[in-house]
């Protein structure tokens, strides 16, 4: 017992002294003056399907962004069937901005694309037919709404550090229960998985981004292979970015560009709620397999690493009484508090008590579930659902290691 006490300890030492200061996240696109001279132009593309309920507020934010510079807006209306497309254009007319939008039906999905990726992909084909010369692609999803100085923001960073792509995690609803409890430690998941400050580092090969707000050099998109290099790739953002940081990573990163940079969003906000612990669990279900390439060994081995990791600190504390180990007890109730201080953060950011970051090791078994949850449905042929269409053949890009 005080040797597995003394391992979770000692995993616990690594994460919060040495893995790339992820619990504390001071990547955050703030404001701040810029020296851009000339704005360049910016295509943003919206992927949506089905999305009657928020596309009016978010594309309208979109749509009278406050930029200086050339922008048109392509959404993508991805055979939805309850009125998106219809709303869109209300929206641009009510707007004023009727000018500026594009309103993009979908071809069928073809063999081998993932729904988003396939939608991206025609987005960008109209913004070529209708004139290009775009120096700048935002992709942005439907259920994001952007502050109106959220785009200056991003070209800003872009152009100032010379970053190819620039991606911002959006703010997500955090207002029922179940979401107070579970969201903010899915950030803090996710900043482990992809610490900011290495994947913005371009020295290193750390790769990870937020598909809800992409902002990417064209030309960088293009050479990297664009996106039918991923067309297959669940994890799309994430999949993306080790394209493009594969490509800069070939370059002299101050001749020729800072690479990539992640980072959290003041700007940027998802206005989708989930109604409960099921709209989370499929959130999660429908990638967390594909992040463990489809191989059983490596799910056997995070959840058990997850049960070291996150329920060793707590059980060797509260059942101190019957162990009778104090060696345990003090090394598992150094790892928990450990754990709780590295989690703060995250919740404090989401204006939570204190008191919830001793939640954490609940909130794991729970993420372990779906975790198994989400190789369960592979098996079963029903991994990947969004929406009616299931994506759960693994491709040669699911399968491909995004190396940390």
């Amino acid at each position: 017992m005080t040797l597995v006490a003394g391992l979770s300890l000692a995993i616990w030492l690594y994460l919060v002294l040495l893995h790339g200061r992820f619990w504390r996240a001071p990547e955050v696109l703030a404001a701040a003056p810029s020296s851009v001279a000339a704005w360049p132009a910016v295509a943003a593309i919206v992927p949506a399907r089905d999305e009657a309920d928020v596309v009016a507020r978010t594309l309208n934010a979109l749509l009278t962004q406050d930029y200086p510079g050339r922008l048109e807006v392509f959404l993508v209306d991805d055979h939805s069937s309850d009125g998106t497309a219809e709303i869109a254009r209300q929206v641009a007319v009510q707007s004023g901005q009727g000018a500026r939008l594009t309103v993009v039906t979908a071809g069928e999905l073809p063999e081998g694309w993932t729904g988003k990726l396939w939608a991206l992909s025609e987005g960008l084909a109209q913004a070529e037919r209708t004139g290009g010369g775009f120096d700048y692609v935002w992709f942005s999803d439907a259920d994001i709404e952007h502050d109106r100085d959220n785009l200056r923001r991003l070209v800003t960073k872009a152009q100032d550090e010379k970053r190819d792509l620039v991606s911002l995690m959006a703010r997500l609803s955090c207002e029922s229960a179940w979401e107070r409890l579970l969201i903010p430690p899915f950030v803090y998941f996710f900043r482990m998985l992809y610490p900011f400050a290495w994947t913005n580092d371009p020295r290193r090969r750390t790769a990870g981004a937020a598909g809800g707000c992409m902002l990417l050099r064209a030309a960088t998109l293009r050479a990297s292979g664009g996106l039918d290099a991923v067309r297959d790739a669940l994890i799309d953002d994430c999949a993306l970015a080790r394209q493009i940081k594969d490509l800069t990573l070939k370059r002299d990163p101050a001749a020729a560009g800072g690479g990539i940079w992640l980072g959290l969003a003041d700007g940027a906000r998802s206005i989708r709620p989930y109604d409960g612990l099921g709209d989370i669990w499929r959130m999660v279900a429908r990638t967390a397999y594909t992040q463990l390439h489809h191989q059983p060994l490596l799910l056997a081995g995070v959840l058990a690493g997850m049960a070291l990791t996150y329920l060793v600190p707590p059980l060797g504390v509260l059942l101190a009484p019957w162990h009778g180990d104090g060696a345990t007890a003090l090394l598992a109730g150094t790892a928990w508090a450990l754990m709780t201080v590295s989690v703060w953060p995250s919740f404090r950011a989401y204006g939570q008590a204190p008191w919830r970051s001793l939640t954490l090791p609940l909130v794991a078994a729970i993420y372990a579930a779906m975790t198994f949850d989400s190789a369960r449905r592979h098996w079963q042929g029903a991994g990947g659902a969004w929406k009616g269409r299931v994506h759960s053949a693994p491709g040669a890009l699911a399968r491909r290691r995004l190396d940390l």
